[in-house]
């Protein structure tokens, strides 16, 4: 290691290299599924709610361990815990790609946000821990959110490649080979890193780790989850209203635990620096628009306009164009505007890109949704550029590492509870056009299914004759796309409440934000 306050020599740099192998992965296994969709529908015939529970399991439980595996990753080794994600990802991952049905998926899936929420904020502590010049760790930290940017982009044109060759199973194999490299390569070019304990608000640590907090962080985001979901899916029954205040009072009590605990997870102190609760705010409604819509533009390719895996993944490439374009001007203004109306405004671009989603149509031309999801994500991830340093230089010195954890806590809850959200109420929407609407002639089985989920009702379809299954395509997509609509009105006022949330809780911000100062970190091992 180099001293505290010394450059980075030749090995972090390639150590660097190292740390951000996993982060594509991560970055790129939500993505890699989206295009897997409709595969998995025909296979494994999940419900709809289980649908939903696949694409969402592996951030919920991301998300919801993050903290408390940044936590443990203090008092175990980072890298240690690093080397501990990268086997499990591995397993979880083989597990994934060989499910024999929709409920061995949606558990594997929970294990790979296990595995992936010890490895996500391993790589920016280490990341941390290697580079004590601010210039140089200004560097690896663009490194490494670019990263994470490139694998949401790369994740489903990887698997667009893999399923017009081999089965749905393939897409979750792309990270077995890069944890593998993983683990053979961090023993020689990690470092080692424990963090001393601190006193937390007055509080003299035990020396005890926070289970009940960590028990309490999944209790409160599991459940509540659950029953916002299948209330929505499925309509009003006892177990998911039971689930909601369930989750909402579980919540409650980890506020609690983290205010009176000896070592608590989080320090709830740091929401009350203004600068870093705006800065999570902003980032958490952004993922949840960017995120909330992705998995219908894919379905949308997919299933509405019959592209194949891999035509859907290339052009869904397009508005990365537009992305590219919003990162590159919001950095050019970032010294000469306010961050208030920079975000403020990127909300408003976002806001108007949901406006232009509306009027996507079954029949409607493929540039239409193209244009409006490359403005949509434009301004949502113009606004996100400024937030990690902002989150950074907000909190105390002492604090770094926490609001990193919490920023990737906010990032990822975000995502979930956009595909989570936006999802439902796309299905509720679906499953109630087609109440009663679907073509006659159908058997019950098959009605079933083609109500459940469009990517359902195409298998029904190619199974029909001629006129038969054309009608029901058309109706099938036509409610696809009402359900599309009611989402993008959903998203449009977020955004537009984002606008308002970002200018009040940021206009304090002068134009040019100081930078981060070089900080101590805590004995490494």
């Amino acid at each position: 290691m180099t001293a505290t306050t010394g450059r980075a020599g030749r090995r972090e740099w390639i150590g660097l290299a190292v740390l951000l192998l996993p982060t594509l992965v991560l970055s790129m296994d939500m993505g890699v599924l989206f295009f897997a969709v409709p595969f998995i529908s025909t296979t494994l015939a999940p419900s709809g709610t289980q649908q939903l529970w696949i694409m969402d399991m592996y951030s919920f439980l991301l998300a919801g361990l993050l903290i408390t595996m940044g936590a443990l990753g203090d008092r175990i080794g980072r890298r240690r815990l690093l080397m501990i994600g990268a086997t499990g990802f591995i397993g979880a991952s083989l597990l994934a790609a060989w499910s024999h049905d929709a409920n061995q998926l949606i558990a594997a899936r929970a294990l790979l946000g296990a595995a992936g929420a010890t490895v996500m904020p391993s790589t920016l502590a280490l990341i941390r821990t290697m580079f004590h010049d601010p210039k140089q760790r200004q560097i690896a930290l663009g490194a490494w959110g670019g990263i994470l940017t490139a694998g949401a982009t790369l994740g489903p044109v990887a698997g667009g490649l893999l399923l017009d060759h081999y089965w749905w199973g393939s897409a979750f194999l792309l990270a077995v080979p890069v944890m593998a490299l993983v683990l053979l390569t961090a023993p020689a070019l990690l470092p080692e890193y424990r963090a001393t304990a601190r006193p937390s608000a007055g509080r003299t640590p035990d020396g005890r780790f926070d289970l009940l907090g960590a028990a309490l962080s999944l209790a409160a985001i599991l459940p509540l989850v659950y029953g916002v979901k299948t209330i929505a899916v499925e309509g009003w029954s006892t177990l998911p209203a039971i689930a909601v205040p369930a989750g909402l009072l579980f919540a409650a009590a980890f506020v609690w635990r983290q205010r009176t605990a000896a070592n608590p997870l989080l320090d709830l102190s740091l929401f009350r620096i203004r600068t870093f609760s705006g800065a999570i705010s902003v980032n958490t409604v952004a993922m949840f628009a960017m995120m909330g819509f992705a998995l219908f533009t894919s379905q949308y390719l997919q299933l509405v306009k019959d592209m194949s895996p891999l035509t859907a993944s290339l052009w869904s490439l397009v508005p990365s164009v537009g992305v590219g374009a919003a990162v590159g001007i919001s950095s050019a203004l970032a010294g000469k505007v306010r961050p208030a109306v920079l975000m403020g405004g990127g909300f408003l671009i976002g806001a108007a890109g949901f406006a232009m989603m509306t009027q996507v149509g079954p029949h409607s031309p493929l540039a239409l949704i193209l244009t409006a999801a490359g403005v949509l994500a434009a301004g949502t991830v113009g606004t996100m550029t400024m937030t990690a340093e902002m989150v950074v230089s907000a909190a105390p010195v002492e604090q770094a590492g926490a609001a990193s954890a919490t920023s990737e806590t906010a990032v990822e809850l975000g995502s979930s509870l956009g595909i989570a959200l936006l999802g439902a109420a796309g299905a509720a929407v679906y499953h109630h056009r087609l109440d009663g609407a679907l073509p006659a002639g159908l058997d019950g089985e098959a009605a079933r299914t083609a109500q459940d989920t469009l990517g359902g009702a195409v298998t029904v379809a190619a199974q029909l004759p001629g006129r038969l299954g054309a009608d029901l395509l058309e109706t099938t997509r036509t409610a696809f796309t009402d359900g599309l609509h009611v989402a993008a009105g959903v998203g449009g006022v977020l955004a537009l409440g984002a606008a308002l949330l970002a200018y009040r809780l940021l206009r304090h911000l002068p134009a040019a934000a100081p930078a981060p100062t070089p900080e101590s970190e805590p004995v490494t091992a």
